[in-house]
């Protein structure tokens, strides 16, 4: 016997439709997550850093678990987001009582009522006559001190954030900056939107009700489906974006403009990570010959800059292949070349294939390579000065001679 078009179709969803009536929504309801409430310390989330600068929970001493609640996925992530926004007070906390660093708000011309961002310079950032090294993380939720959240967390201190960075360049008598470039807006509550009344005249409508009978059925089943697997609704934010520092080029290019290019070292060192190298290359797009001026070395590590989507100079390319080296993820020993993508800065293994792991592991590799740029720089400018002076001195002789 032939089945009628439509009709095996039709006997699925009546099966379905018993299925669902069998279920105990009662029972489905207990699971809702808990509160969107976390707490507001370490002490009150029962974590602290031990000696190493590992992130153990006090009681246990166990690592950080992000599946607290099993099948509570949106409940874990945030969570481990309220748990990185505590990390990141720490982190600051860390700056300034442990690596002396003071906070500079930006703009620097800030008044009381506009949203503001701020960096992390230290005592003589802004008057070491010889070096001044720049640090710029990637973007995201990082904010000024971390290249990366995740390995605070789960790794330790000295790999996730800058710190081992701003302790050795300090012994080795560089001024620090330590910028901020993920702190673009202020996020406030939206306020919440009246819900539209139908005029009499719309609801009163045979055709409309007609029309949209199925369709408020439909919506009732979703609207409690919806309460069920995301009953705690967020409040909408709207974000006021920081002046002159609404995003991470933004912020690199007022950095340089107000603190950088005024400070007194002779040469500039910079390391900038991952979208780090992307907003440094912008720079150059926008400061090349104060850029060139400056900076001595950069090193980049997994750098995503473009030089091409960017629209570098010939010139940009020629400096970012004689002063720049992007320490890359690659299975290759450290140090080892890695075939450039493109025609700019050279590339090297940074001795890993995680991405955030790329500064930390690179850290002894740039620092060398930071100090081979100077000697080198410091060799040239020698031999210029020479060259100078004696071209000087028979200048004034034959000067001399002449009258």
């Amino acid at each position: 016997m032939a089945q009628i078009p439509g009709q095996e179709d039709k006997e699925k969803t009546t099966a379905l439709k018993d299925l669902l009536s069998r279920i105990d929504l009662d029972e489905l309801m207990k699971k809702d997550e808990p509160p969107l409430t976390f707490p507001k310390t370490l002490e009150e989330f029962e974590y602290t850093f031990n000696e190493q600068g590992q992130l153990r929970h006090t009681t246990t001493g166990e690592a950080f678990v992000f599946n607290a609640r099993e099948d509570l996925h949106r409940w874990n992530q945030k969570r481990y987001e309220a748990l990185g926004e505590i990390v990141t007070q720490y982190v600051y906390e860390l700056l300034e009582k442990k690596c002396n660093m003071t906070k500079v708000i930006l703009p620097v011309d800030v008044t009381e009522e506009e949203p503001r961002s701020f960096i992390y310079l230290s005592a003589d950032a802004m008057s070491n006559p010889a070096k001044l090294l720049v640090l710029i993380q990637g973007d995201g939720v990082v904010r000024a001190g971390q290249w990366a959240r995740r390995l605070i967390i789960n790794q330790d201190l000295d790999s996730g954030t800058q710190i081992p960075f701003i302790t050795r360049a300090k012994e080795e008598g560089y001024g620090v900056m330590v910028l901020n470039p993920n702190e673009n807006h202020l996020e406030v509550e939206r306020p919440a939107k009246p819900t539209p009344l139908l005029s009499p005249e719309a609801s009163d409508e045979p055709a409309e009700k007609r029309e949209r009978k199925d369709d408020r059925e439909s919506k009732k089943k979703r609207d409690f489906y919806e309460k069920y697997r995301n009953p705690q609704k967020e409040s909408e934010t709207e974000q006021i974006p920081i002046r002159e520092n609404g995003s991470p080029e933004e912020h690199l290019l007022y950095v340089w403009d107000h603190f950088v290019s005024n400070a007194a070292a002779r040469n500039v060192f910079i390391v900038a990570h991952s979208y780090g190298g992307l907003s440094l290359v912008e720079l150059m797009c926008q400061r090349e010959a104060q850029v060139k001026d400056r900076v001595c070395a950069v090193a980049m590590t997994d750098s995503v800059h473009n030089i091409w989507h960017q629209d570098a100079s010939k010139s940009i390319q020629e400096w970012l292949q004689q002063h720049c080296r992007n320490w890359v993820s690659s299975p290759e020993p450290l140090d080892t070349p890695v075939e450039p993508m493109l025609p700019d800065c050279p590339r090297l293994s940074a001795g890993t294939e995680r991405h955030e792991l790329t500064s930390w592991r690179s850290f002894n590799s740039i620092f060398q390579f930071f100090s081979k740029a100077l000697q080198t720089g410091d060799e040239y400018e020698e031999s210029s000065n020479t060259v100078t002076t004696r071209s000087s001195h028979r200048t004034k002789h034959e000067h001399n001679h002449d009258d």
